[in-house]
């Protein structure tokens, strides 16, 4: 989305220089043809306390650029809040001067060329170039040295959190947000995934931005999409690198990865990672119980053997005792800095039985004592709505090591029916007693759990069968040509062609009921992938960027009034009602370029179909190679799938 740029300059002419020419002729044109939203203080037309709007912006901007051409004060001043209220984000030009300030003589600084008191016409272009490569420069490299001289000479300050700096009566930028951020909450609440990708790119700055990639990297790993929840949750923490439920997220998918034999991905990757997190926050018990997991991982793969025994594990098992204290003593480690933390608690306490279970020593058995009550009295207390499950499943792991079979039902059913249907937590609860179960640990416990969650987890296959597809069908292609297009690209009489050529692709796939196809619904290719999937049972879902009336104005009816028909035919048969972009993610920010509503249509159909899994995706697209009439066509639908994933199967019009 477009970067937000904050310019801090002398108004009119001072000293010579004409500073409302040099903004409107060489800054403003210089960042606006990369897109980037660009703002300058004077243009705040609001009556009220200009500082506070000042301030904001020294806060949230993405980018500052600040003209020390001349030694003006409020310049200097605002230059300095900016440093101490951001290590990053700024840019020095200036025209030629005297003499260099001592306290930022080091700093480096880009010069523009003025003549007669105005841009010099004779250099203009390469200045605009100048200052549009150092701004995308800078944007890029975030992560690197730090700008602001106050943070580089105080290594350990850290940056204010801009939620708690927001200030009351500021500009109309705060009700955009509020705006947008009620957006991102209804599109994580509703699981809508793709929704939610396409607004954490929409986000007006990159502090928002960080927000909702790591948001939407959360909802994606309770989804299971581990590799695509860490690139969500990367682009989150180049922002904002300290953010730590960002990173404890990162660690759990790396550990998923790992255990799941994903090339690249170990577990000593997930360790190192946690070690990092813990050199920042060296007393965070989650990330200790997090690294706890990792080293239980480690002691579970060097003895679990498909096809093996009982005893043969169990003997396996006591033997690498050693990497068993490892978790144990980091779980425990996390439970001390918090008593209240039950999650590290309870798997402390479960792994201490398990080691006595295995071992016959009673090494932890004092610890045992004291920590069974401790974790019940914590795990009782918690009130946190999110953590209702994870609460009573802990009491439901405390009767499997110290209560009774029909204790063990109680506890995990009252656990379940605080489930807000999320499997993500069933499982994580059964792959425990799966292993407890493997180990011959308290069989009759152990197995009326898995009994249990057997009866819940079938419920969500039930319902997830009917919500989870086989394959996505991710389809882009021309619409037919309008009478009078100069040069033909899709003439209706090569109709009866492309509807066969469709027809061939799903076949090939044997594309069926348990499949669904997104698109937008337009003339042409869309309605003839769309009718093609019909005749096979596929579930078809159509997202369209603009309400239905206007689409349907502008992509439908525009070359021949008969495509209404079909296209009212088609949508009785849908699998679900038309969604469009307005309605779901809101009016497209403001300042965004001609087309932009295409473009997002395309992502947030790309995105919805990587929600269910990079692996299920198949794009077909009926394209010409060329160019399309304008942005966000097939072109641009293209060229995102193969950066992302390379399952393409192209039409070329051309050769029918």
């Amino acid at each position: 989305m477009a970067v937000h740029v904050f310019i801090v300059m002398p108004f009119g002419c001072k000293e010579g220089i004409d500073f409302n020419r040099v903004y409107a002729d060489y800054i403003r044109p210089s960042l606006e043809r990369d897109g980037c939203e660009v703002f300058r203080a004077d243009e705040e037309l609001r009556a009220g306390e200009i500082r506070a709007d000042m301030f904001q912006e020294l806060l949230i901007a993405d980018l500052v650029i600040a003209d020390l051409s001349i030694d003006n004060p409020n310049v200097w001043y605002e230059l300095g809040v900016r440093h101490a209220l951001r290590a990053r984000g700024i840019i020095l030009i200036q025209s030629n001067r005297r003499y260099q300030p001592f306290d930022l003589y080091t700093d480096r600084k880009l010069y523009y060329h003025v003549k007669d008191g105005v841009p010099d016409p004779a250099f203009l272009d390469a200045d605009r170039e100048a200052l549009a490569g150092m701004a995308r420069m800078t944007i890029s490299s975030w992560q690197g040295r730090k700008i602001s001289p106050v943070y580089r000479l105080l290594p350990n300050l850290q940056e204010p959190d801009w939620k708690s700096l927001r200030i009351g009566d500021v500009r109309e930028f705060w009700e955009l947000y509020d705006s947008w951020e009620q957006r991102v909450r209804l599109a994580r609440k509703s699981g809508r995934i793709g929704n939610l990708l396409v607004l954490a790119d929409e986000a007006p700055v990159a502090a928002f931005r960080s927000d909702a990639w790591i948001c939407a990297g959360e909802a994606l790993l309770k989804a299971g999409r581990y590799d695509f929840a860490i690139e969500q949750l990367e682009k989150g923490l180049a922002i904002h690198p300290g953010h730590l439920k960002g990173l404890q997220a990162k660690g759990i998918c790396l550990q998923r990865l790992a255990c799941a034999g994903m090339p690249g991905y170990s577990l000593d990757r997930a360790r190192l990672h946690y070690r990092n997190v813990l050199q920042l926050f060296p007393d965070d018990q989650e990330t200790l119980a997090l690294l706890g997991r990792v080293e239980k991982d480690a002691w579970v793969a060097s003895w679990r053997r498909p096809g093996a025994g009982i005893e043969a594990m169990k003997r396996d098992a006591a033997y690498e005792d050693a990497l068993l204290r490892n978790a144990v003593d980091s779980y425990a480690a996390g439970y001390r800095r918090n008593p209240a933390h039950y999650y590290s608690g309870i798997n402390a306490l479960t792994l201490m039985h398990l080691y006595r279970h295995l071992t016959g020593e009673g090494r932890y058995d004092a610890e045992m004592a004291v920590m069974a009550g401790a974790v019940r009295y914590a795990a009782g207390c918690t009130a946190g709505e999110s953590e209702r499950y994870w609460a009573r499943a802990t009491l439901g792991d405390l009767e499997v090591l110290v209560g009774t079979p029909q204790s063990v039902r109680c506890a995990y059913k009252e656990a379940i029916a605080k489930n807000e249907g999320e499997r993500f937590e069933l499982e994580s609860t059964c792959d425990q007693l799966q292993l407890l179960r493997e180990l011959g640990f308290h069989p009759e416990q152990t197995e009326a759990a898995i009994e249990v969650f057997d009866h819940a987890l079938q419920r969500f296959s039930r319902q997830e069968n009917r919500q989870v597809p086989g394959r996505v069908f991710l389809f882009s292609g021309h619409m037919i040509d309008h009478p009078d297009r100069p040069v033909p690209r899709f003439p209706a009489w090569k109709e009866p062609a492309v509807a066969e050529k469709i027809a061939g692709v799903l076949d090939r796939f044997h594309a069926g009921k348990d499949d669904i196809a997104l698109m937008q619904g337009a003339c042409g290719g869309d309605l003839l992938f769309t009718e093609a999937c019909l005749q096979r049972g596929v579930g078809v879902h159509w997202m369209q960027p603009f309400a239905e009336p206007e689409f349907i104005r502008h992509s439908v009816v525009c070359s021949c009034e008969s495509w209404r028909r079909r296209y009212l035919d088609a949508r009785e048969k849908l699998s679900s009602p038309i969604l469009s972009a307005p309605g779901e993610l809101g009016n497209p920010p403001g300042g965004v370029r001609q087309g932009y509503a295409y473009e997002r249509c395309n992502l947030w159909l790309l995105y919805t179909a990587l929600s269910y899994g990079i692996d299920k995706v198949r794009f077909i697209c009926l394209w010409d190679g060329e160019g399309g009439d304008g942005p966000g066509g097939t072109e641009h639908m293209y060229n995102e799938v193969n950066r992302r994933t390379g399952e393409v199967t192209r039409i070329d019009i051309r050769r029918l």
